[in-house]
């Protein structure tokens, strides 16, 4: 496995183990504060802005270059 992918999915998973704390909180937060709730929007946005962001990192070609060199 190259490098470059498992630092991406050990970012991966160390931003999804935080982000699951955040929304706990968040969530926990929406019960007792009226209003809170509202928070999930910019929350979806950021999960859909960092998931687009992965996917084009995987999928590019041009990232791949360095993978195809003999070592």
């Amino acid at each position: 496995m190259p490098l470059d992918k498992f630092v991406l999915i050990l970012v991966i998973v160390v931003a999804a183990a935080g982000l699951t704390v955040w929304l706990a909180a968040l969530a926990f937060a929406a019960f007792e504060v009226p209003g809170a709730g509202l928070a999930f929007i910019p929350a979806a946005l950021v999960a859909y802005v960092v998931w687009r962001v992965i996917a084009d990192r995987v999928k590019s070609a041009e990232d791949d270059h360095y993978d195809r060199i003999e070592k």
